[in-house]
């Protein structure tokens, strides 16, 4: 009996050993050249292809520099991830130093993730990190899948209602524009008391409830701007978010939050103090409250 079970088992044995050669190997190879394989995705639809100056996208996943982690933290964004772990190299000595400080850097990453297409925002980012050099980063995005299907149902059929083939691309920016803010009143609640009935922070609220504060119009606004085929990020101040978008080769201001201004006698106004303007204009236009001063060593295209 023993002479027919032991060559069966033997048999058994190099049949596994020649299945699993190649992963064994391949785990042992990593191990002793302690450079374990990164997980690289596809990209998702809302995907930008064009770079910024601040962040760039980047397929190199090993950072040698705090731009290269800021690089990485805008690729997975901008890839739409939702999850991703890289490597810090024993060349860059702080680098386990700097992803802690730009984890905790909170006006740092939203400055980052207005650069991404607003359906792959993050609501939530958090970053784990070990002594090994293994950093990991997951993200809860800001629009769920009913929400990006809802948005992006209503955001094209308002442009075959309202957009036509002859509008240059100012007019199709002045009609939302238009469009916009004469269906949504600010969300003073909100404002008030960062609670409300309505989702007036995202796109949701000035596209289907009336009801926005700022970061309402800007997505609601970047959303058609994608749509056009125009380069463009939201930008943000301590106080305040508006949308920059690239015209007739100028970086211009748009702003609906304050074109869409609160009246005592609750009466509704459309203004274009803010249509399209100049970044260096801002200033001037906002003498009382400044909530337009923005750290222009993050948006640079606003020189």
């Amino acid at each position: 009996m023993k002479r027919v079970i032991v060559p069966i088992i033997l048999c058994v044995i190099l049949l596994l050993v020649a299945i699993y050669i190649e992963p064994i190997t391949n785990t042992i190879a990593n191990v002793l050249e302690n450079e374990p394989k990164i997980v690289i995705e596809p990209t998702n639809e809302y995907y930008r292809n064009y770079d910024f100056e601040f962040v760039q996208q980047t397929e190199d996943f090993v950072p040698y520099s705090y731009q290269g982690l800021l690089n990485i933290i805008y690729t997975m964004l901008n890839n739409g991830w939702q999850k991703f772990t890289f490597y810090c190299p024993d060349e860059y000595a702080e680098c386990l130093n700097d992803v802690e400080r730009i984890s905790k850097d909170n006006v740092l990453l939203t400055n980052i993730n207005n650069y991404v297409h607003p359906f792959n925002n993050f609501d939530n980012i958090v970053t784990s990190y070990y002594k090994s050099g293994e950093v990991t980063i997951e993200i809860t995005k800001l629009y769920s899948e009913d929400d990006i299907n809802r948005i992006n149902a209503e955001v094209d059929r308002l442009i075959a209602t309202l957009i036509t083939n002859d509008m240059d691309d100012v007019t199709k920016i002045k009609t939302i524009h238009d469009y916009i803010i004469n269906n949504t009143k600010y969300d003073t609640i909100r404002n008030d008391t960062n609670q409300s009935p309505y989702h007036s922070n995202t796109a949701l609220g000035p596209l289907f409830e009336g009801y926005a504060i700022c970061s309402g119009y800007a997505d609601a606004m970047e959303l058609f701007l994608e749509k056009f085929d125009l380069k463009s990020f939201k930008v943000a101040s301590s106080l305040h978010i508006w949308n920059s978008v690239y015209i007739n080769g100028v970086w211009k201001q748009l702003d609906l939050t304050w074109d869409d201004p609160i009246t005592t006698t609750n009466e509704d106004y459309l203004y274009y103090k803010y249509f399209l303007v100049n970044a260096s204009d801002l200033a001037s236009l906002d003498t009382e409250t400044n909530q337009h001063e923005f750290d222009r060593t993050v948006y640079l295209e606003l020189k």
